[in-house]
């Protein structure tokens, strides 16, 4: 059983690592922000944020540590290499783009998204489900209130924080790849699937979650500085490869 948040894209590279090794489960979703009440209570107080994962009976909190128990237990296809020195660098990979990645891509895609009030109420509505979903100026005004208290968002100077960790993110990437199409060997890693999944806010691919079409105006601003880059293609490649 997976816990997840629909746009997550930490949920989604749990769903990712799940769907490469076929591994059959159910999903569940319920609506932010009960989903932190849900997590204190499925791991008892020590996490309060999904992904989590039920997993031969033990709920397992953080992305990392549910693929690398789905590696233990689902071993094949591999998303870890058994070669001691790509696995190093695989994981390290997997932490750098956890850390670097995912904040700033999450913070900025909530204060694209909470700049456009009719598009903040058309995603809270659709994350909130039925019955909330038809009223959809309560649900946007909630996830406001939730974002800004949860991830800080609404500043424009923090938001500009974030595009330049994230143009920092895509230099590394640049840099990481070097012109290949893996960033460890010639297989896809858990370094592939966590930059890219961390990435999709930004890119938005074609396969990548989405719940509503339209993108924001400010983020479309950010992807064309960016839509150039190896780094950026490389995201679009790689969920149209291996998604």
């Amino acid at each position: 059983m997976l816990w997840q948040i629909s746009i997550s894209h930490y949920s989604e590279k749990v769903r990712w690592a799940l769907d490469h090794k076929r591994v059959p489960h159910a999903r569940r979703t319920p609506p932010p922000p009960s989903h932190m009440a849900i997590a204190y209570a499925l791991t008892r107080g020590e996490h309060a944020t999904f992904p989590l994962m039920r997993l031969d009976g033990r709920v397992i909190g953080d992305s990392t540590a549910i693929i690398a128990a789905l590696e233990q237990r689902h071993p094949d296809p591999p998303l870890i290499p058994a070669d001691p020195v790509q696995r190093e660098r695989a994981l390290a990979l997997e932490d750098l783009f956890d850390e670097a990645a995912g904040p700033p891509a999450r913070h900025l895609g909530w204060h694209e998204i909470t700049h456009d009030p009719d598009l903040l109420e058309e995603v809270a509505a659709r994350l909130a489900g039925p019955p909330l979903d038809r009223f959809g100026s309560i649900a946007g005004a909630t996830a406001k209130a939730f974002v800004g208290l949860r991830f800080g968002v609404g500043a424009d100077e923090a938001a500009q924080e974030s595009r330049n960790a994230l143009v920092r993110v895509f230099d590394r990437l640049d840099a990481e790849l070097d012109g290949l199409e893996q960033l460890v060997g010639d297989a896809f890693t858990v370094a592939d699937l966590t930059a890219a999944s961390l990435l999709y806010p930004i890119v938005t691919p074609p396969g990548a979650p989405r719940i509503v079409e339209r993108v924001p105006a400010g983020l479309v601003r950010f992807q064309d500085a960016l839509r150039d880059r190896p780094g950026f293609r490389w995201v679009e490649r790689t969920y149209e490869r291996f998604r």
